[in-house]
């Protein structure tokens, strides 16, 4: 049996092929988009919980909010320099430290007494969930063959869409049994299982770097001037990263408060507005995985127009949700639309991930993914649920929601901007040769 046999294959940007061999990438993926999974049912849990901590704490929506938003601050703030170590020691080992740390924290929740207690835990929850989403793509996306990444990272990104609904649906549902604090426990157990199951995946091995891009890598100092500069010189990536955190902000205000909205003006109980919420969510999983699918397709001869693609559906969003929440009064017709609205406005999760890979140096790109991952959730998951928050203590819940499909608008310009220098910046990276870790 030949070396090359055993360690598996090698193939360049330029090949299309499995990394590992396809078993093995499939049961990479099945195990990352698990993680997936659990990470936002942990994260989206408490939604479907506003209602009753809001009774029992006597909290404002601001409060509520921040009990969301603090996990992406947290996630925004630490993912670099967790995505750049396991970029250059172990994406699996790290995957698992994370997984265990986050479960762990969920759990704590349960033992919470007052407001400041259950920040602090949340936060927490952020700290586990630190670099996840950035290390988990950069790995599944080398295993895969070009072509299928922007699909499978679209299937990647809509286990949040998915845990998003289990959380809801099952915070609901156990609040309404056994208490609200009962709920972080029951889904904060499954994950630590699967943390320690992760140890089986394949990771690829650490590329390595140019003798500039080693040394500045050396410090935190030298980092944070790299990852700057290519940011500057990578105008792909910036507005990308712009792109991709505008349309969040409309999709965790609707995640986030949507439990809430029909709560209030539709008087169900709060069980049945998760169930109703969750619908919208779920709607949401099969629009990212169905957009990713669809660009990748519509895009094969000129991959560049995937961003105008995106563009195009971010617009459509925007006046979905503006028909909805702004011209539509609370009913039946309402609710389709926000079913409508659901199903184009997570059209980016994939794609965006995909284009970012496709631009950044292979050595470094759970740390590039990082990059993207901060302006996510600092500038995006973060403000959405705050941003309502405040907006409806000021104004009321319906004017704030009809407020924040309009950063769609500006998500779709930074994309139509992005698409002046793709094709530039792939050529940049391409042709990197990459290998299978033993």
């Amino acid at each position: 049996m030949s070396m090359m046999t055993m360690m598996g294959p090698v193939r360049t940007e330029q090949g299309d092929d499995y990394l590992t061999g396809r078993g093995q990438a499939w049961f990479a993926f099945a195990m990352t988009f698990g993680l997936m999974l659990f990470d936002y049912i942990d994260r989206q849990v408490i939604v479907s919980l506003f209602p009753h901590i809001k009774s029992e704490w006597n909290l404002s929506d601001k409060q509520l909010g921040s009990l969301v938003s603090i996990i992406s601050i947290v996630v925004a703030v630490g993912g670099i320099p967790v995505a750049l170590l396991a970029d250059r020691v172990s994406r699996v080992k790290s995957i698992c430290v994370m997984a265990t740390i986050w479960s762990v924290a969920s759990i704590s929740c349960v033992f919470t007494g007052s407001f400041g207690q259950l920040f602090a835990a949340r936060a927490v929850v952020g700290a586990g969930e630190t670099g996840y989403g950035s290390v988990g793509a950069a790995l599944i996306s080398t295993l895969f063959p070009k072509r299928l990444r922007a699909a499978v990272l679209g299937a990647f990104f809509a286990a949040a869409s998915l845990g998003s609904v289990l959380g809801v649906v099952l915070g609901g549902a156990i609040a309404a049994k056994w208490g609200w604090r009962a709920a972080f426990g029951v889904v904060g157990i499954p994950g630590l299982a699967m943390a320690l199951s992760y140890l089986f995946v394949r990771d690829y091995k650490t590329v390595a770097l140019t003798p500039r891009l080693d040394k500045v890598t050396e410090t935190m100092s030298g980092i944070a001037k790299h990852i700057f500069g290519t940011l500057a010189k990578n105008r792909t990536l910036l507005s990308v990263c712009v792109g991709a955190s505008m349309q969040l902000v409309v999709v965790s205000a609707v995640w986030s408060w949507l439990p809430s909205y029909l709560n209030r003006f539709y008087g169900v109980a709060p069980e049945a507005a998760a169930a109703q919420a969750a619908m919208v969510v779920l709607v949401g999983a099969l629009g990212g995985v169905f957009w990713g699918y669809v660009i990748d397709r519509l895009t094969l001869q000129r991959p560049s127009n995937k961003l105008l693609a995106l563009a195009v559906l971010c617009v459509a969003t925007m006046f979905i949700f503006l028909a909805a929440f702004a011209w539509t009064p609370p009913g039946a017709m309402q609710f389709r639309l926000v079913l409508l609205g659901g199903f184009f406005m997570t059209c980016t999760v994939g794609v965006v991930s995909g284009v970012a890979i496709d631009v950044i140096h292979p050595g470094v790109r759970s740390t590039g993914a990082a990059v993207l991952s901060l302006f996510q959730n600092l500038f995006g998951l973060a403000v959405g649920p705050l941003l309502v928050g405040v907006l409806s203590d000021q104004w009321g819940l319906q004017q704030a929601m009809a407020m924040a499909p309009c950063f769609s608008l500006v998500a779709a310009a930074a994309f139509i901007w992005s698409g002046r220098s793709y094709d530039a910046d792939v050529a940049k990276v391409d042709g990197v040769k990459l290998g299978a870790a033993p």
